[in-house]
Formats: structure tokens, C-alpha cells, sequence
């Protein structure tokens, strides 16, 4: 066996050591004391010797033996690994302060939820000068590396949907904060109490809006709140958190919603809660409720309500295959759809209408105060906008003077200007996406899309500006022009690489590598020597190969802000999830989310520091140009385009 931990228990060891047993020692400090040594000796032990190139974990480790297992009526209910960790005590206003207690250091395996959030508070710091806080750099939200009660503090909260309801995790803090009286001392109940308040304040710190929306976590708040008031006489210092806690209070007063029904909802959910209290009993026996990721309505319904004041993607299509993609709100009315639509295609607005078309080719025309975005237009088809007698605007096989005059409007936009306004774009898309998404589209394929709204958006908008490259090289005529918009786009994706927005930056190599653009020989014959090498060099960031180390090793020297390829970031922690099993032996196989955290936490560091000033004030039309982007969607649509250019031969 291969035991990593400190002198006080290599003794404890030495005693029940079976014969062949091996106890590998890690640290020189160790072998100096020579007391340990001769202990060691009289119980008939041998040292072993390891080459100097070999790590003496790596030579004896076995992961079975240095697993912990905590067991509860025969069933294994905590499994946990030691790991290495500096031998230090705890100060006592951490909790530690006892020798038993010197940084014991143990990864979670697996376990059931209760258990897990039991450790999780037992390993807990904290800090006596930051008490209870609402800041983001509390479990390290502003630094890259955290400590191991850090990551584990983080990783819970990252992921605990997976396992449990919002409404769970209410009621496991409530029983942990009133842990029976005359089961531990009065020390060890004040910190317990300390580290639940701690854990609740960087809790609603991560999910900020979303948890004020819920009404279940409002009357936790409420309840938890009251409870540390009835234990202010017996425990004084609780004073300090108490005001941190009341600040904490206030936000969520400032988000509720005051109304007759949700009061009387509230009121009963609050029956419920100390109903549930009176059952925390020791004598009760708690039984741990698995959810194979069943992510209870409570917390998502109220998510969905507070996205409805957000932005969203609107496609107004031009003609059969090609759309305008526009930003607008979930409540934007068909005239104010219209207004960017005509602003965008410079026509008359009053010369134009949005009409409905439904799949078997019906058109109806809506009027100016009906709201675009709703579930009953989307499930029956797509909005078009069209003349007034319902003829297309155009045509992108035939209506060559409107297409020259788009080619002429991107050749005058000056290429850092143009990628400016795309990294602008992206960061406000990419800085709305909260860490949990990605958890919500790994885990919940089907039905997430009100979960992931800010992700969704920013997902589609990286295929629209590749289908926005190939739409605009395509629908270009003449060649010195088309060879023009080619040099352009190089320049731009290397102003995009500059400007650290990986995401536009792969839209755009992709969308110049498409089939239906690359397979342009007289175009490319076209562009100098000097513009197709510049391509070459950003091409192998896009290497896929060695699981695309050029672009990881690329993207981990850029230094923040900075955009990712989202594709390929939910691509990793798809990977991690699709191999690894959520729950082993009906526990919750708390390494895997451990890594798909460690994977989305990829987000936090890339926004670490805020994107600066829009350069693109001054350049309104660029501005509106890349916020309203003309795309073709149809593939064969595209290659049509393509061979009426450059036929084959």
C-alpha cells in the first residue's frame, strides 16, 4: 500500500502493518526524525529505495488503498481519495485548530448527495477577515488556481442539478444548519452554522438572478435568515454574518414579486418548510432520493420568465434560402422588426410588409402591434418580409444590381473595423452565458432551449457568420471584386485572431475552407501569394489534429478577455460526460463533475477581465452592417451560386 500523509499517522500505521505490506514516505522531513525511524525499526520494516527519476507514488500507488469509504448500514454511502497535501494546522477561526484536524486532505469520489454536501461543510475554510461574502472572488472566481475546499465548494455548485433540486439542496442546508443540539460542541456547531451561511452567500453569488426569480430559494433566504436570528443570544458572533446574510436579504426583497397569489403560494411553501424541519431529527432515517438528471421545474421555470426581457436572433427571410438574421427582444412587434429589416436592405419601410408563412406556402400579413416572437408563429413557420403586393424584394440569381451593391458597401468597411464589431457582438453574447448552460445542453439534449438561451445564441451566430462569408464571396459577380471580398475576409479573421475572438475567427476560415468557396480556382488563382500564405498560417489553428493542440496551445497563451470556440468547448465536456457514468453503485460519481466543472470553469477564466471600450461607435454603418447579416442557409443554394460563377469544367 502507498500511504501519503503525515508522521503522526505513519505511527498509528506501523502498528497494524501485515507483513509485504508497503508504506511508501514521500516527504525527506519525514525520514530526518529519527524517532520515526526507530519506531519504525523495532516493528521489523524495511526501507525501500526508488530510483531518483521515479516517483515513489508512481512506483507503489494504488488508487483501492488510498481510497476512503464511509459506510452506513452496510452500504457504501462517501468514497473519497487521499491526496498529497502540505502538513499544516488549521487556525481555530477556521475551524480547525485540534490536532486530529491538521489538513487531512481527501478528494470526493463518489457519494449520495447528503453526504457529499456533509463533507463538503466539514472541509470547508474559512476566513475570519472575509466572513460571509457576495463576491465573486470568494471560491476564487478571479483566479485561475483554487484551493482544494475551493474547488470542491465550486464544483458542488457548478453541478449539483445534476443530482438534486434546488429544493433539495434547501432542505439539506436547513437540517445541516440545525444539526442536532448535544451532537457536537458548541465550537464545532457555531462553525458548522458559519460555513452553511458561507456556502448559501457564494451559492446565490454564482447564479445571481436566477436564484432571485425562484420562489422556493426567496423563502429559504427567509427561513434561514430567521433561524440565525434565534441563535444570535447563544452564539454572538454570529452578529458579523447576520449583517452580511441581511444584505444578502434585501436583494432578493428588491427581485420579489409582490403579489396576493405568490404570497399565499409562499405561505404554504413555508408550512412545508418547517414541516420538513420538523423531521430533522436524529432518530428519522434519511433516505437519499436519486435523480437521473430529472432538473425539477422550480428552478427552470423561473429562468424561462426572466429571459423574456432578453434579446434573441429574429430570421426574417428575403427570399426562400436567404435570410436577414436581426437582434431583437422576445416582446419585439412586427413594426419594430420591420423598421430594422428596411434600415438593413436600405429600402422604404412603408413600401414593405412581414407576412407569416406558414409550411404549406401560406401568407399572412401581420400587423404592426403583433408580437413576432411566439411559440404558435415558430411551430407554424418563418416571417418573411416581401413588397407589398407580396412579391420578393429580390432575387439572388437574377438581381445582380442590388447584390453588386452590397459587394461595393463591404469592400469600403475597413477590415479592423469590421472585426471589431464582430468581437463586440460576440463578447455581449458570450459575457450573458452563464457557467451552468453548458452543464444544462451536456446533460438535457432535449427541451433545454429556454436553459440555454444565451449559449443557443451564440452558438448560431458562429454558423451565420460562416454561412455570411460564403453568402457574400457567392452572391459577388464580378472576379476582381469577389478576389477583393476573399483578401478582405483573410484580413478580417487575422484582426479577429488578434482581437482574441476565436469564435468569429473559425466562422470565417470555415466559411472560406467551405466547399462551395474553395472549390473557386480562378478566384484563388487570383489572390496574391502574399494574402494565400497569410491563410495557410491561420488554417492550422483550425488543425483538428491531436485533438486540436494548435488551437488549444494558441488559445492558452492569449491572455483575457478573450472568446473560445464554444463548439469545441461543449465538445470536451460532452466527451467527458458521454464517457463516464453520472452514478456508479447509486452514487453520484462526483469525479466526472469534477471534470466537466474543471472544463466549464474555461469560461470564468476567459472573462476574468472585461472587454474595453466600442471602438464602433464612431462606424454606425459597420455597426449596423454586422448586426444585421444577409445569409443564405440553403447549402444547395450555395454551391448553385458557386457553379454559375465558375462552372466545371
Amino acid at each position: 500500500m502507498s500511504w501519503d500523509c503525515g508522521l503522526k499517522y505513519l505511527f498509528a500505521l506501523s502498528q497494524t502493518l501485515q507483513p509485504g505490506t508497503v508504506c511508501t514516505l514521500h516527504d525527506r522531513d519525514d525520514i530526518s526524525q529519527i524517532e520515526m525511524v526507530q519506531r519504525l525499526a523495532k516493528d521489523s520494516c524495511r526501507f525501500l529505495q526508488t530510483p531518483n527519476n521515479t516517483a515513489p507514488d508512481k512506483t507503489f500507488q494504488n488508487d483501492e488503498a488510498s481510497r476512503v469509504c464511509l459506510k452506513e448500514r452496510g452500504q457504501d454511502v462517501l468514497v473519497l481519495q487521499r491526496v498529497s497535501s502540505e502538513f499544516q494546522a488549521l487556525p481555530a477561526s477556521a475551524g480547525g485548530g485540534r490536532e486530529e484536524e491538521k489538513d487531512r486532505r481527501y478528494l470526493v469520489v463518489s457519494g449520495t448527495p447528503e453526504k457529499i454536501l456533509e463533507h463538503l461543510l466539514s472541509d470547508l475554510r474559512l476566513d475570519e477577515s472575509q466572513g460571509l461574502q457576495d463576491k465573486e472572488t470568494a471560491i476564487g472566481f478571479e483566479n485561475e488556481t483554487l484551493e482544494p475546499y475551493e474547488t470542491l465548494l465550486d464544483d458542488f455548485l457548478l453541478t449539483y442539478l445534476v443530482f438534486m433540486t434546488t429544493n433539495d439542496l434547501c432542505e439539506a442546508l436547513l437540517r445541516q444548519y440545525l444539526f442536532p443540539r448535544g451532537k457536537e460542541e458548541t465550537s464545532d456547531a457555531l462553525f458548522r452554522k458559519r460555513k452553511v451561511l458561507h456556502l448559501v452567500s457564494q451559492w446565490t453569488a454564482l447564479y445571481r438572478d436566477v436564484l432571485r426569480e425562484d420562489e422556493h430559494v426567496q423563502l429559504f433566504i427567509k427561513t434561514l435568515y430567521r433561524y440565525v436570528l434565534d441563535d444570535l443570544y447563544e452564539y454572538p458572533s454570529l452578529e458579523k454574518d447576520l449583517k452580511e446574510f441581511q444584505k444578502l436579504l434585501r436583494i432578493h426583497r428588491r427581485h420579489k414579486m409582490c403579489t396576493v397569489n405568490a404570497f399565499q403560494h409562499s405561505c404554504k411553501v413555508f408550512l412545508f418548510f418547517f414541516s420538513t424541519v420538523d423531521e430533522y431529527s436524529p432518530h428519522r432515517k434519511n433516505k437519499a432520493v436519486f435523480h437521473q438528471f430529472s432538473l425539477k421545474e422550480n428552478w427552470l421555470q423561473h429562468r424561462g420568465e426572466h429571459n423574456e426581457t432578453k434579446e434573441v436572433f429574429c430570421r426574417v427571410y428575403i427570399t426562400n434560402h436567404s435570410y436577414l438574421s436581426v437582434m431583437t427582444s422576445l416582446s419585439a412587434t412586427a413594426q419594430e422588426v420591420l423598421k430594422a429589416v428596411a434600415e438593413a436592405m436600405e429600402y422604404a419601410e412603408e413600401e414593405l410588409v412581414l407576412v407569416t408563412v406558414t409550411f404549406p406556402g401560406e401568407k399572412r400579413i401581420l400587423q404592426p402591434c403583433d408580437i413576432v416572437y411566439s411559440e404558435s408563429l415558430t411551430a407554424s413557420g418563418h416571417l418573411l418580409v416581401c413588397q407589398k403586393d407580396l412579391s420578393e424584394i429580390l432575387n439572388p440569381f437574377t438581381d445582380n444590381e442590388e447584390m453588386q451593391h452590397r459587394a461595393v458597401r463591404m469592400l469600403g468597411m475597413n477590415t479592423w473595423d469590421v472585426a471589431l464589431a464582430l468581437t463586440n457582438f460576440d463578447w455581449n453574447l458570450f459575457n450573458a452565458i452563464h457557467e451552468q448552460e453548458l452543464i444544462y445542453y451536456t446533460f438535457s439534449r432535449q427541451g433545454s432551449g429556454r436553459n440555454t438561451v444565451s449559449l443557443d445564441l451564440l452558438l448560431q451566430r458562429c454558423n451565420e457568420v460562416q454561412l455570411w462569408v460564403m453568402t457574400e464571396i457567392l452572391l459577388c459577380s464580378p472576379l476582381c471584386k469577389r478576389v477583393q471580398l476573399v483578401k478582405k475576409f483573410i484580413k478580417i479573421a487575422a484582426h479577429c485572431r488578434a482581437q482574441r475572438n476565436v469564435n468569429s475567427f473559425f466562422a470565417i476560415i470555415m466559411g472560406l475552407n467551405n466547399v462551395a468557396v474553395s472549390r473557386l480556382s480562378q478566384t484563388w488563382e487570383k489572390v496574391p501569394g502574399k494574402f494565400r500564405k497569410m491563410f495557410s498560417e491561420l488554417e492550422t489553428l483550425t488543425d483538428p489534429s491531436l485533438n486540436h493542440k494548435a488551437y488549444r496551445d494558441a488559445f492558452r497563451k492569449m491572455k483575457p478577455p478573450k472568446i473560445p470556440f464554444m463548439p469545441l468547448l461543449l465538445k470536451d465536456v460532452t466527451f467527458i460526460h458521454e464517457g463516464n457514468k453520472t452514478f456508479l453503485d447509486n452514487l453520484v460519481n462526483f469525479e466526472k463533475l469534477h471534470m466537466i466543472a474543471d472544463t466549464v470553469r474555461l469560461l470564468r477564466h476567459c472573462r476574468t477581465d472585461q472587454l474595453g471600450h466600442d471602438g464602433t461607435q464612431n462606424h454606425q454603418d459597420v455597426k449596423t452592417f454586422i448586426h444585421h447579416l444577409h445569409i443564405i442557409d440553403n447549402q444547395q443554394t450555395l454551391f448553385g451560386l458557386s457553379l454559375s460563377l465558375e462552372p466545371r469544367l
